[in-house]
């Protein structure tokens, strides 16, 4: 798929079909935007690119932003369904070829946050733990293996406890690897799995209040910018997390984000 030359036309695919509801709720999404690239604050429940449900994914809602004659943005990571937060896209061919490369060379720094039912122990380190694909029918996860498993791919994850009572904890989290479920199976691998992840033997309830979906979210993203110089990119705390968060009784200065309106 090609995204385009900085402006001249090309073939492009044919556009997906977009309700005007699913328009609004993109373009309510943008976070940043230039010449070159596109950020997007991308709600839980949305897949990034080819889910498996019948419904449009945020690859697709991207062709909101296409112009007559070019393709829509091109997705330059991807976030799980229901991990919500910062998603980069470049706008140009140029742009989309600069950033796969820095991506590839690990110049981009990802920050998230997540909520556990108990801090870690100890409150702030790495994991260094290789994951290898694990495949029940349709379903996939990632398995912790020694570092000279034949599928083993290697993994390293640090982290650091911002806020922690008897009932949760804010943890924040920065992936050096870009491993599939990574997060997600390091924190199970130490024995805290995220909340609102069966997957990995996250709990649904917490106090007795349900826990609605993953709290996972992508907070910060910094990348090196295809003009020159970094770029640094925050998304807001999702409503629903930051209820979570409150409802658990951690202290609301500890969560270093403004918070979007449900």
């Amino acid at each position: 798929r090609d995204p385009g030359g900085e402006g001249q036309a090309v073939k492009v695919l044919t556009p997906a079909k977009l309700s005007p509801e699913e328009i609004a709720l993109v373009r309510g999404r943008v976070i940043y935007e230039d010449a070159a690239v596109l950020v997007l604050d991308k709600p839980a429940g949305l897949s990034s690119q080819g889910g498996r449900i019948a419904a449009n994914t945020l690859d697709d809602m991207l062709w909101a932003f296409a112009k007559q004659g070019h393709a829509r943005p091109r997705l330059i990571h991807r976030l799980d369904r229901d991990t919500s937060g910062v998603i980069l896209t470049a706008k140009t061919k140029p742009a989309a070829g600069f950033l796969g490369k820095a991506l590839m060379a690990k110049r981009f720094r990802k920050t998230y946050l997540a909520v556990l039912a108990a801090a870690p122990d100890p409150k702030g380190g790495v994991i260094d733990v290789a994951l290898r694909r694990d495949s029940i029918g349709r379903e996939v996860s990632m398995k912790p293996c020694a570092s000279d498993h034949p599928e083993a791919e290697a993994a390293l994850t640090r982290y650091r406890t911002l806020a922690h009572n008897d009932v949760a904890a804010l943890v924040e989290l920065s992936p050096e690897t870009g491993r599939m479920h990574q997060l997600r199976a390091h924190l199970a691998s130490i024995g805290r799995p995220i909340l609102g992840d069966p997957r990995y033997g996250g709990a649904l309830m917490l106090g007795g209040q349900p826990v609605p979906r993953l709290m996972l979210h992508a907070a910060r993203l910094r990348f090196p910018h295809p003009d020159g110089g970094d770029k640094h990119v925050e998304a807001p705390i999702p409503a629903d997390m930051a209820a979570l968060i409150a409802a658990a009784g951690l202290p609301e200065q500890t969560a270093p984000l403004a918070v979007r309106p449900a």
